[in-house]
Order: structure tokens, then sequence, then C-alpha cells
């Protein structure tokens, strides 16, 4: 799952919002930093409320990424898409077609769900303003072994960024895969891969109840 499939269900609750963004967030600014399920859930019951619920919406990530990436819906249409992406690339002897098979079904999911409700990416960022930065950061400093100075800045750009509505046009999808390929050394896309994207949006916007029923916490 990407941010919005994982977090659109929490905008009432900000901390357990950025709490199912933190795995993600840790992987684009401090890759060393790993803040495992079984960190955070020795902090569900923290004394400090928002820290509790930033704790609980990172066991809510990991349990969602696990039930996730074992439906046949995800398994057969990352397969499907890493096919299009490999015949649509010039060959080579990387990993780029089977990355992008899985992380296109991931973000396309969440430009599906934008679309149905755009108003929803809205309550979305706004509850991502409410929180914190600086308690965030201090409170997953808590909760790994080794801590992070990058967090803190990490996240009111991501409001300002705001790249998740970028998920429904094709050329600024494009551009944004681009700054992951560059993030992972992985090859830059052509601008020809755009014309692949619509066939990708059809096959998972088809299956997307299938991609959505992971558990929530009790």
């Amino acid at each position: 799952m990407n941010y919005f499939a994982h977090g659109r269900r929490f905008v009432d609750d900000p901390y357990f919002l950025a709490g199912t963004a933190v795995p993600d967030w840790m992987n684009v600014v401090d890759r060393r930093v790993r803040v495992r399920e079984r960190y955070a859930a020795q902090h569900v019951a923290a004394d400090d409320p928002r820290v509790a619920s930033l704790a609980r919406g990172i066991v809510q990530h990991h349990r969602d990424d696990a039930w996730f990436h074992e439906t046949r819906a995800f398994t057969e249409l990352s397969w499907a898409t890493t096919v299009v992406v490999r015949d649509a690339l010039p060959a080579d002897d990387g990993f780029r077609p089977s990355f992008l098979g899985h992380i296109l079904v991931e973000i396309v999911l969440d430009a599906t769900l934008i679309a149905e409700d755009p108003a929803s990416l809205e309550r979305y960022y706004e509850a991502m303003q409410a929180v914190d930065p600086t308690l965030i950061e201090s409170a997953i400093n808590q909760m790994v072994p080794h801590g992070t100075e990058r967090l803190a800045s990490m996240i009111p750009l991501f409001s300002r960024e705001r790249f998740l509505s970028d998920y429904l046009d094709d050329e600024k999808l494009t551009f944004r895969l681009n700054q992951v390929m560059r993030r992972v050394k992985l090859p830059s896309l052509p601008d020809s891969f755009r014309e692949i994207l619509p066939g990708v949006r059809r096959e998972v916007t088809a299956r997307r109840d299938e991609l959505l029923a992971p558990p929530e916490l009790p």
C-alpha cells in the first residue's frame, strides 16, 4: 500500500494517520532507520496519547502491508504490470521492471481512491498539517535502536509538496516516478512511459475492492 490507501480511514486521528506514513517517510529520508512493527508495538499504550496513536498507526501500516502483499489481486497485478513495463522499456539487466510493477500498483490504487473522492485528499493533508513534526521525530527516536535527525523536516515538506495529487495525471506521475528512480539509483523513464499508464489504471481500478480489505487494529 501507499500513503493514501494506508491513511485515508484515519484522518480523524492525525497522529495515527502520521503513523501510517512513518515507515514510508523513513524510506525516503533515512533508509538506515527501520521503524519495525515490534518497536512501535511497545509504545501503543504510551502515556502521551499522541505517541500512542502514532505507534498504533505504525503497527497498522505494517499489518496493512503484510495483508496487501499476500493478496491474489496484488500478486497478479504486480506481475502483469511488470510485464507491461518490461515490454515498454529498453532492455536492461536491472530490476527496474519488477520494482515498477510493484510500486505502480500501489500508486495507482492511491490515484483511484483520490479520483473517487477528491475532497478526501484535502482532509488527509489537513490532518497531516495538525501534527507536531518535532514530537513525531522524538517519539520515533524512542522506538528505534538508531535515531534520525531528518524526519521532522520531511513532514511539513510532504504536506507542501502534495505529490499524491500528481498521481492522477500521467505526465506528472511519470515525473514523480523519475524522482523515485533517481533516489533508488535506477535509470530514468522515457517520456513515452506514460503511454502504458492508462492501461495500468484500468486494471488496478477494476480490482480495487480486492485490494482494500486490510484488518484494522482492535
